[in-house]
């Protein structure tokens, strides 16, 4: 058996930069969250198709582990890894939460990525993994380069390494509120687009996440994407509370955890 770890991530901040060929553009950093994570394990299976086993009610056709198998497929050709799925199938243990803004399904698609191109002794380099990543959802970017943090650009395509000293997050998701990421971006636009400033976010990424969140407490001013989120989403006020933030769409709360 193959087992890798596909970790969540927070955003410690996220704006968003203008909106190109249907997409917004980003700038955000990214911090890998060590403690929260999906197992991925390929499990010995005489297998007629590609069989993937963790998930409920989610069409094969929409994982995002499917993508990345297919995606694989498409741009490298290369025939081992349909061979290796015929003698293995892919058996996920979920731990992270749907929908909470803490990257589940990406990190899942770029943990996927990174073992078969280790398994299967893939001849790309991290680089057009990344690219092949991209090609699946925004985020797998930083999933496939797997940094502990990260400027993360672009369409989130553009993925640099941040050095820092790691924090220790205290997690929060509200049971029952499930942020849609699409109509977040979409409320976003509708409402807000039209107010973003450049200027308001200068210089945050050479700033260590821990400055970060202490010199701006504001979850809103951090996250563009929180007051979208508290639109579509109202029940999300209540745990709006003091010392605590946003995470991509939502609907996760974070927070250093006290020493």
């Amino acid at each position: 058996m193959h087992t890798i770890h596909a970790h969540a991530k927070v955003n410690i901040f996220l704006k968003i930069t203008g909106h190109r060929d249907g997409y917004h553009t980003l700038s955000s950093r990214f911090m890998r969250v060590d403690d929260l994570y999906d197992t991925i394990t390929f499990v010995p299976c005489e297998c007629e198709t590609f069989t993937l086993e963790g998930f409920d009610n989610v069409p094969l056709e929409s994982n995002t582990i499917y993508k990345a198998y297919k995606a694989l497929n498409e741009h490298t050709g290369d025939l081992d890894i349909i061979e290796f799925f015929s003698h293995h199938k892919v058996v996920v243990e979920k731990r992270i939460p749907t929908q909470a803004g803490l990257g589940g399904g990406s990190s899942d698609a770029g943990a996927f990525m990174r073992l078969v191109h280790e398994v299967c002794d893939l001849k790309i380099s991290t680089d057009r993994l990344a690219d092949i990543g991209a090609t699946i959802g925004a985020d797998v970017p930083f999933f496939v380069y797997n940094y502990p943090s990260a400027n993360v650009k672009g369409f989130g395509e553009i993925v640099v390494s941040f050095e820092e000293e790691p924090i220790d997050l205290e997690l929060f998701t509200p049971e029952g509120i499930a942020c849609d990421t699409a109509e977040v971006y979409k409320t976003f636009h509708r409402h807000l687009l039209r107010n973003i400033d450049p200027a308001s976010h200068f210089g945050w990424e050479n700033l260590d996440s821990r400055t970060l969140l202490r010199i701006v407490p504001d979850p809103a001013a951090l996250n563009d994407l929180f007051p979208p989120a508290m639109m579509i989403c109202p029940e999300l006020e209540q745990y709006n509370k003091d010392g605590w933030f946003f995470s991509g769409s939502g609907s996760t709360f974070f927070r250093p955890k006290e020493k």
